[in-house]
């Protein structure tokens, strides 16, 4: 099969022919139809994130057609999230809290993912998936759209949110604020006009910049872009009793701020992977909310050239990876209604 591999950190993903993957028991064989290209992707293929499988197929946002497998028949279509196996043993495992499980696997890191034609994953941790989703378009719901719900809850019943980098999880997770009656807040990259314009077109009530105060005090704020600085920022502009929740794997350094600004109750957390509950949650959630997916499909072997541009900050939405594009020439914007 055909696949885009990780040799080393900070090196470009090779493209080559390498033996198509066996699935043991209790694994699905997957023929990929999309992979989405997550911030996480980039923090392994940068060497962020330490001691990832090597050599590794990236991707952990995998819609795939099932060719072999038990739970779930032959044709059906699956998706296979980052938490890729846990061990059920553990404290962790056993109290529900299994995204914190230390002997946990993960997609696309120390499991081989999606940036090939084939995949194996473990079939516990795969869900089916909204129909009503294009291939390309249920991608993000994986990790975008399962980290944003997440750190969703942990805001808890914030009114007024605030959403800083409005990516990829950002644009997914702005839809179900906005359903469950909250106020959205947008907070972008200096000059972003069309991340300022998505949020914007997606319901939100005020955007502008990272270091901009909003027209009120929020209760709570949700921060995907991986930049510490945010942090203080985001606490300035909080409501007394209010939590900033830190929703990506791998962040920046903190700076010092004065204890002023965490003073009156107001809390920082981080969000940690995901459950199964969570994907389960989320992805029934998706199939009754409409959510729209601006999603930018892209052939397989352009995963250097999306990486490049979820880097230097080139992205507005999300992108895809699809095995089946041949070429250039096939590359509209998918974006559901």
């Amino acid at each position: 099969m055909r696949a885009m591999l990780l040799t080393a950190a900070e090196a470009p993903l090779e493209d080559r022919e390498v033996p198509d993957p066996r699935p043991a028991p209790g694994q699905l064989l997957l023929r990929v139809r999309a992979c989405g290209v997550c911030r996480t992707d980039l923090h392994v293929a940068d060497g962020e994130l330490p001691r990832p499988k090597l050599p590794l197929v990236l991707g952990h946002e995998i819609v795939g057609e099932v060719l072999q497998g038990e739970r779930f028949r032959p044709g059906a279509r699956v998706g296979v999230p980052w938490l890729g196996w846990t061990c059920g043993e553990c404290a962790y495992c056993r109290s529900g809290r299994e995204n914190l499980c230390d002997r946990a696997r993960f997609t696309g890191y120390q499991i081989d993912g999606g940036y090939a034609e084939l995949a194996v994953a473990d079939e516990r941790f795969c869900f089916a998936l909204p129909e009503a989703y294009a291939d390309a378009d249920a991608a993000p719901l994986l990790c975008a759209g399962l980290i944003g719900y997440r750190a969703l809850r942990m805001a808890g019943d914030a009114r007024r949110l605030g959403i800083y980098g409005f990516g990829a999880a950002a644009h997914l997770v702005a839809q179900v604020a906005r359903a469950e009656g909250r106020e959205v807040y947008a907070f972008t990259r200096r000059g972003d006009a069309g991340a300022q314009a998505l949020a914007l077109d997606l319901g939100a009530a005020w955007t502008g910049a990272s270091e901009e105060r909003p027209p009120v005090e929020l209760d709570a704020a949700l921060l995907f872009a991986p930049v510490g600085a945010l942090v203080p920022l985001a606490l300035q502009a909080m409501a007394k009793g209010g939590v900033v929740v830190c929703a990506g794997i791998h962040m920046s350094d903190i700076p010092a701020f004065p204890y002023s600004l965490l003073w009156g109750e107001r809390t920082v957390r981080s969000v940690a992977n995901l459950t199964r509950r969570d994907g389960e949650e989320f992805l029934s959630l998706a199939g009754r909310v409409r959510l729209q997916t601006r999603v930018t499909p892209l052939p397989l072997g352009e995963a250097n050239q999306a990486l490049a541009r979820l880097r230097e900050g080139r992205v507005t939405g999300a992108l895809a990876l699809l095995p089946q594009l041949a070429d250039s020439s096939e590359r509209p914007t998918s974006s559901r209604t």
